[in-house]
């Protein structure tokens, strides 16, 4: 067990590596800004710009902060991957003006990995094997969102709201490797009874990371020895997406609301497995519900990520097959608390990888004089 868990860690440890080393316009950057916050929104499969309208938006639709009226609102999240080896953290904070014009938001979100161990002294000057000579080290990746939105005018009888955000990202591997990053999102928010649309325009002006690495003399010659580039500098770019979606609230009974809710992911760096592939733009649908009962207890149901894969079986008969990331939830109101769950699949239904994730809302009410 304990020499599995050290060949995970060490194929993290040489792809993290290997994802800095290399200075250009990437594809697949910053992925872990794509994660998701909140288990109401994880539950729902990630749609959610339409319909956020809690502390969780300054991560999905900054336009839909203006919806927490009077009081500041917090929302928390924790969850682990790969069996505890990666944790995902959240934490968002809203805080809307007296007049309910205006509001501003606060997120932090880490993805990091913890006790990697570092083998580079793993093999001594004679060729034996020390295993002494291991130490750890963590790789962490932060964002910092600060968010601004207020109600916009009405437009053909839609009450819209727009917002952004400013990113700041800060990137960290051991003593070996940081990054600075900056970036801008915009979005607007428009509904009109029942009917929620949306758009939002995340990395809008490209955001950027800039690597610095530091090895030392001792470090600089082992890689040198093991045929393995030495980085000095590098920049690593994320291109803007495009994100549109809509949502409608089906009263079914007094009590008893269906809200559904689909976007679509937009990208124009080339050619992805999506849905809808071509040279100008890809697109990546995903679908989400979720049943309200007297707004006291939530079921939510979810899928994303369609991709093409071959079917299971000989390779004779194998097929191009479509398949998706599904993803289930609930939750309840508890006084001025939200808690909420969310049992989602990382891979896809035919190769499922699952995990537990749990979230806390909390509206705090000010003390009246």
């Amino acid at each position: 067990m304990k020499l599995k868990r050290l060949l995970i860690h060490t194929i993290i440890y040489a792809a993290i590596l290997n994802n800095c080393a290399i200075a250009q316009f990437r594809k697949y950057s910053n992925e872990f800004l794509n994660i998701g916050a909140g288990a109401r929104g994880l539950g729902m499969g990630g749609a959610q710009i339409a319909s956020v309208t809690d502390a969780t938006a300054g991560y999905w639709n900054p336009a839909g902060l203006v919806n927490v009226k009077g009081d500041p609102q917090i929302a928390i999240m924790h969850a682990e991957y790969f069996s505890g080896i990666a944790k995902y953290d959240f934490a968002g904070l809203a805080i809307p003006s007296k007049d309910g014009k205006r509001t501003l938001g606060i997120t932090y979100l880490r993805y990091g990995v913890d006790d990697i161990p570092n083998t580079l002294y793993l093999v001594e000057p004679d060729g034996s094997i020390n295993y002494n000579n291991i130490s750890s080290f963590s790789s962490a990746d932060n964002a910092l969102l600060l968010s601004y939105a207020q109600h916009h005018k009405k437009i053909h009888g839609f009450s819209t709201s727009i917002g952004g955000n400013a990113k700041i990202i800060y990137r960290k591997v051991g003593t070996f490797a940081s990054a600075w990053g900056f970036g801008l999102d915009f979005g607007v928010q428009a509904t009109k009874g029942n009917l929620k649309l949306s758009a939002v325009l995340r990395d809008a002006t490209t955001t950027f990371n800039a690597w610095s690495f530091t090895f030392s003399d001792r470090e600089k010659e082992i890689l040198y020895l093991t045929n393995n580039d030495i980085p000095v500098k590098s920049n690593e770019n994320t291109a803007p997406r495009l994100i549109i979606g809509g949502a409608y609230n089906f009263n079914l009974t007094k009590k008893l609301n269906l809200l559904a809710e689909a976007n679509l992911h937009l990208t124009f760096d080339g050619k992805r497995n999506t849905v809808i592939s071509s040279s100008f733009a890809s697109i990546d649908p995903n679908i989400g519900l979720e049943a309200n009962y007297n707004n006291a207890l939530f079921l939510r149901a979810g899928i994303s990520n369609f991709q093409r894969a071959l079917s299971d079986g000989d390779l004779t008969n194998q097929k191009k097959v479509w398949i998706y990331q599904p993803s289930l939830g609930a939750g309840f109101k508890l006084g001025n608390a939200y808690i909420d769950y969310a049992f989602t699949n990382l891979a896809n239904q035919s190769n499922p990888l699952y995990t537990h994730i749990f979230s806390i809302k909390l509206n705090l009410i000010k003390k009246v004089k």
